[in-house]
């Protein structure tokens, strides 16, 4: 065997080594970029603007759900910027079925001072609720506060936003007897953006 034979081998086992290297910092190089990727956008999140946090939600929109009896409902819901920008203001409708006519407004501010989100909502059926919001990450939450019945059980209810794109949405009522350890899924509503 000559010096040419080893210095194959010596030549065979460096590109083996090396291609060993490039795949493990290939590797790396991935696992960084991904992370490096989720970092960001988790900082972008973070970064917004908290007060914008619920401008997903503005525009015209169609709304539809299940009735529970085979048939399929229908309304529209409008939101809004008013007050300079500062208040968004929902407007929302039934068209058709039993509860054809039930109307609904709600108002949504954020308090820079608490650091949170606030909404009221108000219907022509007496209906009257307060909520807390937490509109970090990609479920929008509004909850009312916990109330004890003469029963015991804890009542909260909550509605939630996700499935968010620029064009659709779904929005969850939900309730809770528990302090909002279990809940029960009352009413969703799929959101389409008109237009």
């Amino acid at each position: 065997m000559g010096a040419s034979y080893f210095r194959e081998v010596f030549m065979n086992q460096k590109i083996i080594k090396m291609k060993s290297i490039a795949k493990k910092v290939g590797t790396l190089a991935f696992l960084l970029t991904f992370f490096m990727g989720f970092s960001i956008f988790a900082q972008e999140e973070m970064d917004k603007d908290p007060s914008k946090l619920l401008d997903f939600w503005v525009g015209d929109w169609e709304a539809s759900w299940d009735n529970g009896d085979g048939t399929i409902g229908h309304g529209t819901n409008k939101i809004e910027r008013i007050l300079d920008g500062t208040v968004i203001r929902e407007n929302f409708e039934i068209l058709d079925g039993q509860n054809k006519g039930f109307k609904g407004t709600s108002i949504s501010v954020y308090q820079a001072r608490a650091k949170k989100w606030r909404q009221s909502w108000a219907d022509n059926q007496g209906g009257f609720f307060c909520f807390n919001g937490d509109l970090e990450g990609d479920r929008k939450t509004f909850q009312t506060e916990i109330f004890e019945t003469k029963d015991g059980k804890k009542v909260t209810q909550r509605m939630v936003f996700h499935n968010i794109t620029e064009d659709s949405m779904i929005w969850d009522w939900e309730l809770s007897n528990d302090s909002g350890e279990t809940w029960t899924l009352n009413w969703q509503i799929n959101y389409k953006r008109k237009g």
